[in-house]
């Protein structure tokens, strides 16, 4: 599927407040305020209008809020990595159930704080600010009413979802790879292919090129140049360009060069391997499901 053409005044504004908060973390000296989602979510509410995303205004400020602030307490129990992260998860299906939403992006909210292990309670305060600013501005644009749509809640895929973390979860810490138990990017389209009713390979191709495509410019550009600001400056345009290019709309693959400026030495260093790996198992996983599984599910 082509990317619709959209509105260059709709990509100034969402890439000028991804810039506006790594200036502000910036001035600040405060890098736990850089929320990588916030650039998937801006992306999907203000540039491609998901209507997924939109249906719901008021839970684009307190869902995403929920998860984070929940993220936030799993991080400061005596628990090993993997077991914070597959506790999370856990919370996070039951909570978007409760909630009847499909939000994916409140995922990578709920992990970010596990994984960089946030401990400063201005990550708090700038999860609140980002999320109701972009709340606002979606009811003000009323965009909301320009892209109807009605969440449907699959407990299946929820299920199905879970199942298949968790096992990647299991599986890397037992590799001795607990670092590799959560690439939020890559959970967020997991999520999102599973809850549409078909996934072709040609398509998985794409989005996996696209993903590690992200990771690797977000890779590439922090080691060449020693400023947050800088490389956001210069890789979001980079991905849209890859993004072009492969004529696909991925929301998440914006987070990854954020993402990249705050990750822990040791993750950064392997983030475009991991993502690849991840993307192979979890893209993968979505296809044979799409394929071969659902449709046998479907006909009983």
């Amino acid at each position: 599927m082509k990317p619709q053409k959209l509105k260059l005044s709709d990509y100034l504004l969402g890439f000028g407040f991804v810039l506006l908060m790594v200036g502000i973390a910036t001035v600040l000296n405060d890098v736990e305020i850089i929320l990588p989602e916030i650039a998937a979510l801006t992306t999907g509410l203000w540039i491609y209008h998901e209507p997924g995303w939109l249906n719901q205004p008021a839970k684009i400020f307190w869902l995403p809020s929920i998860t984070a602030i929940v993220g936030f307490g799993i991080n400061r129990l005596p628990l090993s990595y993997a077991v914070k992260i597959s506790l999370l998860l856990l919370i996070m299906i039951v909570l978007l159930c409760l909630f009847r939403s499909t939000l994916a992006p409140s995922f990578a909210t709920g992990l970010l704080p596990i994984i960089v292990n946030a401990t400063e309670l201005s990550f708090i305060i700038a999860i609140l600010g980002f999320t109701l600013t972009l709340m606002l501005v979606v009811s003000l644009r009323k965009l909301h009413l320009q892209h109807p749509y009605h969440a449907t809640i699959n407990y299946r895929v929820m299920l199905v979802f879970l199942i298949i973390a968790l096992l990647w979860v299991l599986v890397v810490s037992l590799l001795g790879r607990p670092q590799m138990a959560a690439i939020p990017p890559v959970l967020v389209v997991f999520f999102e292919i599973l809850q549409k009713p078909m996934y072709p390979g040609k398509m998985a191709i794409k989005q996996m090129v696209a993903l590690t495509g992200a990771a690797t410019i977000g890779f590439v550009a922090y080691s060449l140049l020693d400023s947050r600001l800088l490389v956001t400056l210069i890789a979001l345009p980079l991905v849209w360009a890859l993004l072009y290019l492969l004529q696909v709309r991925i929301p998440a693959a914006y987070a990854f060069p954020l993402l990249a400026i705050i990750l822990p030495h040791q993750m950064f260093q392997s983030l475009p391997l991991v993502t690849l790996l991840a993307t192979s198992y979890f893209l993968g996983a979505a296809y044979l499901y799409q394929q071969y599984i659902k449709p046998r599910l479907i006909s009983r």
